[in-house]
């Protein structure tokens, strides 16, 4: 039986289906979190084979003892994973010093962790980037700017999600940004896309082939929906733009993916800008070694008629999946924000929508802040269904 160790399998809640998965493909499951286990979801609990609580997920001695432990009672770890952006780094360090070879290891996360070090493989996969400057001076920042043009990105080089991100569009803001950024996180400064963000999510096996993929289209700036308290719109799409599927294939290959779910986020162009290409084209802004998320899992499997719970868990147990894709629909993500005045309460929203929504839930809070507070998921087959209901979900009077 091999050993599979997942971290902090409780959070985010839906993915205790991953261990699941795991344990139905005879996986020997153990869990390791900071949450007491009898408060556990119990779905989380049958799903495990052991559970260790560690005091803090942060503090790494704590972790690397818990994994120890196992390896004593259970034998060696053939599988870690957390399948979250902010474990990557501690996985990869336990990976390490574990000498647990199935996954990315200490050498491989700053070119995966690094928005700087990524473009470079982008554009080893033939896909434009946009021009940076990693943050210095404020003259190294203007002269920067002089040749891009307001407005800018400016983002910690190492960051999860769009946090600490922000738009800058004149001198002043560009002198406020300086004052007040923390010094001792390195930042990159960009040159603003006018685009649409598209993703390529997608399991890849053990040779770096693709066995299910999908993807996502976002209808807002993340970074806006951050700082601006805005609700949040996002689809997964019917089917696959055929441009999105070969820039994701030739991202894994060029990052020599394998064995993982990724969520890799492209810019589709609203118009033509020089050096990145022209109106449509796609371009790059960033990989995520890992699903995208939030109940994006359960958004692609409403859309796909699938599981992609299970596809991972049997390219984990097998190498492959003939777990079957069903019919498509496009998959709507409505995140409201707390403290709105909609147009239709809660209640007459989900009456309205009641043949169409799939799932209605609160966002826990360390996800709210990109995707709303109370969150509901529907499927439609056509796109003029989907804006309806995206119409109808965030209308305020």
């Amino acid at each position: 039986m091999k050993n599979f160790v997942f971290i902090s399998p409780n959070f985010p809640t839906n993915y205790w289906m991953f261990c699941k998965e795991l344990k139905n493909n005879g996986m020997n499951v153990l869990g390791i979190g900071d949450q007491p286990y009898e408060e556990l979801n119990p779905d989380l609990q049958d799903s495990l084979n052991e559970y260790y609580k560690v005091g803090s997920l942060e503090n790494y001695d704590e972790v690397y003892r818990a994994v120890a432990f196992f390896i004593c009672k259970y034998g060696r770890i053939d599988w870690l994973e957390s399948n979250n952006e902010y474990w990557l780094e501690q996985d990869a360090r336990l990976r390490t010093d574990f000498n647990i070879q199935s996954g990315f290891q200490v050498s491989d996360m700053e070119r995966i962790k690094h928005k700087s070090k990524m473009k470079a493989y982008y554009q080893k996969a033939g896909i434009p980037v946009a021009r940076y400057y990693m943050v210095k001076t404020l003259a190294g920042c203007r002269s920067f700017i002089k040749k891009v043009g307001y407005p800018v990105v400016v983002k910690p080089d190492n960051g999860v999600g769009a946090a600490a991100t922000y738009k800058l569009t004149n001198d002043d803001e560009l002198v406020a940004f300086f004052d007040s950024y923390p010094k001792e996180v390195p930042y990159i400064m960009e040159e603003f896309v006018h685009a649409q963000v598209n993703s390529y999510d997608a399991i890849i096996d053990g040779e770096g082939n693709p066995i299910f993929e999908t993807g996502n289209v976002t209808l807002d700036s993340i970074m806006d929906i951050v700082n601006n308290q805005d609700n949040s719109l996002y689809y997964i799409v019917k089917d696959l733009p055929e441009d999105t599927r070969a820039a994701g294939r030739a991202t894994v290959k060029s990052f020599g993916v394998k064995n993982r779910f990724v969520h890799f986020e492209f810019f589709r162009l609203y118009q033509d800008q020089e050096g990145l290409g022209k109106k449509g084209d796609v371009v790059a802004l960033e990989v995520n070694m890992r699903p995208c998320g939030g109940f994006t899992p359960d958004m692609i499997n409403f859309a796909n008629s699938t599981n992609v719970y299970k596809i991972w868990a049997d390219m984990i147990a097998y190498g492959s999946s003939l777990y079957p894709v069903g019919e498509r629909y496009y998959c709507g993500f409505a995140g409201r924000r707390d403290g709105k005045n909609f147009v239709l309460s809660h209640e007459e929203l989900v009456e309205k929508y009641s043949a169409n929504i799939k799932m209605v839930d609160r966002i826990p809070d360390a996800l709210a802040g990109a995707m709303g507070n109370q969150m509901y998921l529907a499927t439609f087959s056509t796109k003029e269904e989907l804006d309806k209901f995206y119409a109808d979900a965030v209308a305020c009077k």
